[in-house]
């Protein structure tokens, strides 16, 4: 009778194997608490970090050399323009205009036709950012990225052929060309969840993502020479140079990297002990079901996605319409004008290193939570953009204050390194490719919508009062965008985060490869938060 009594029930049974479960759980993590950075300055994580900015510079370099070789490439003595005379146009004062003189090219593509061709390849990128982040996921970023940067470098080799053929084929290339890259951003996110410890995100990420702003200061200047010059055709050059380096940065990343720091042939023990304490990071890496449904009702991944949006309109303006801007209203030729337009992304590099740096300082001194670190930093990269941003359009045509408040502007910007783009990080760190992928598809709608704005208004009217326009339009998005983010952002990891997968039962631990860290805004409770998520499993539909 009394042994009838203690007898356990079957759901006791079970409970008892999903605490074994967790246990289990537990053991595989390879960790030696407290958390303690290895000696050395340069470990494996810090050879992906290297690696992915020199990757983010020969992507940036294949995407706007075309924005400043089509100023060589087309015939503007072919394409009517607005009398210059005109009281609103600044008036051709270049005192080098006698000794360079820049002969027209071979394309007759007017304003509305060169906007076409610059914007079409962001069609192609914008379906393909979810795809990447969720195969980064799924079958790790390491591959994901060498293929989306390899497809940009083979078409980029193509194109001088291909824009002699057919600019409706140029305009098919591109979407293709876009297409590729779109994997990049998202699939890089998702080896960062893997590789970076939560206080290194933001010098991290500012190391790796300024590589497109690198690539963007090298490829304006040197794409501008390559046009003055004879080598391989003049305009051709730029093509063929930057195609081909994208390849051998190919085969180096290929030899160079591996998916997850247990996989790494050469990972010191102390690197890999200290990298997974600091993700709570389990030995399993299977990628958990994509919880849409919450991710889409959850307001901090929208403010995401809305500042995301309002960076990029500004960040595209200035990206694909400045080598224009600076020919055509501040009469550079074509020399000065790709140096003065690489200078103020100069100036976002230099700038976004030491951000990186101080905003991780404030987060593990504990002076500020990581909210607020978000916040201050997107605030800085957002709001004084926009300041610059709408004062460049009342500097009218003096040029000094002009290029000042340009490099201003584009140089706080690199802030935002620190801000907005840590946060799919932040929230949930299991699912952080997919949603980066999620929220730069929709930053990409302004990568062909704002080019498209600013050449319908300039137009065969380039006078300083519609570029005055565009840089107003640009500013009130900023002004949007990032007032909507620093009001709903969070720095806490969602629940969605840690939804079980597959666990209808609604016993045992949470499957996600990676866990809270000490020092996040959300102080994890452990077992009591998968005991919860035991006893109320959340329905969500579960994507690939």
């Amino acid at each position: 009778m009394n042994l009838e009594r203690h007898r356990p029930s079957s759901r006791e049974v079970l409970q008892k194997m999903g605490r074994q479960h967790q246990q289990e759980e537990k053991d595989n993590l390879l960790v030696a608490p407290p958390p303690v950075m290895p000696e050395g300055l340069f470990g494996t994580r810090h050879v992906l970090s290297l690696m992915g900015f020199l990757g983010f510079a020969n992507v940036y370099a294949m995407r706007v050399n075309l924005s400043v070789a089509v100023v060589a490439m087309v015939n503007s003595s072919a394409i009517p323009h607005v009398n210059t005379s005109t009281q609103d146009a600044c008036p051709n004062t270049a005192t080098n205009s006698s000794t360079h003189h820049n002969e027209d090219g071979e394309f007759t593509w007017d304003e509305n036709e060169q906007a076409l061709i610059l914007g079409a390849f962001f069609w192609g990128y914008i379906i393909t950012n979810p795809i990447g982040g969720r195969l980064g996921e799924v079958v790790g970023g390491k591959v994901v990225f060498c293929v989306g940067v390899l497809v940009t470098s083979v078409l980029t080799l193509v194109t001088p052929v291909v824009a002699r053929t057919s600019t409706p084929l140029l305009i098919a290339l591109r979407v293709v060309e876009g297409l590729g890259e779109g994997v990049t951003f998202p699939a890089m996110n998702s080896m960062l969840a893997r590789w970076v410890p939560p206080f290194e995100r933001s010098r991290t990420s500012s190391i790796v993502y300024t590589g497109s702003q690198v690539g963007t200061v090298i490829a304006m200047p040197i794409s501008g020479l390559l046009c003055q010059s004879n080598f391989l055709g003049g305009w051709p050059a730029v093509f063929y140079v930057f195609g081909t380096l994208g390849v051998l940065w190919c085969v180096a990343w290929m030899l160079l990297i591996h998916n997850d720091p247990e996989k790494h042939p050469h990972i010191s023990l102390e690197e890999l002990t200290y990298i997974q304490h600091s993700l709570n990071r389990s030995s399993s890496t299977k990628a958990p079901p994509f919880p849409l449904l919450s991710v889409l009702t959850s307001l901090p991944f929208w403010a995401i996605v809305v500042a995301h949006f309002a960076q990029n309109w500004g960040f595209y303006t200035l990206l694909t319409e400045m080598p224009t801007y600076m020919k055509n209203i501040l009469h550079f030729d074509i020399a000065d004008n790709s140096f003065m337009s690489a200078l103020p992304y100069l100036m976002m590099w230099l700038f976004s290193l030491p951000a990186g740096y101080v905003a991780d300082h404030l987060q593990t001194s504990g002076r500020l939570s990581t909210a607020n670190t978000r916040r201050l930093f997107n605030s800085i990269g957002i709001y004084g953009p926009m300041i610059c941003l709408v004062l460049v359009g009342y500097a009218g045509c003096n040029r000094t204050v002009a290029i000042t408040l340009l490099c201003l502007g584009v140089g706080l910007n690199g802030a935002t390194f620190s801000g907005y783009i840590n946060s799919h990080l932040d929230i949930a760190p299991n699912f952080a490719g997919t949603l980066m992928g999620l929220t730069n598809c929709a930053a990409t709608v302004p990568g062909f919508v704002a080019p498209m704005v600013a050449g319908a208004l300039i137009n065969g009217k380039e006078t300083v009062g519609q570029w005055k326009l565009v840089f107003w339009i640009a500013g009130i998005v900023y002004l949007v965008g990032n007032t909507f983010y620093i009001i709903f952002l969070s720095g806490e990891r969602q629940p969605w985060n840690d939804l079980p997968a597959h666990n209808s039962s609604g016993l045992g631990a949470p499957q996600g490869a990676y866990g809270t860290f000490l020092g996040s805004d959300e102080v994890d409770t452990g077992s009591e938060r998968s005991q919860g998520a035991a006893s109320h499993p959340t329905k969500v539909p579960e994507i690939f």
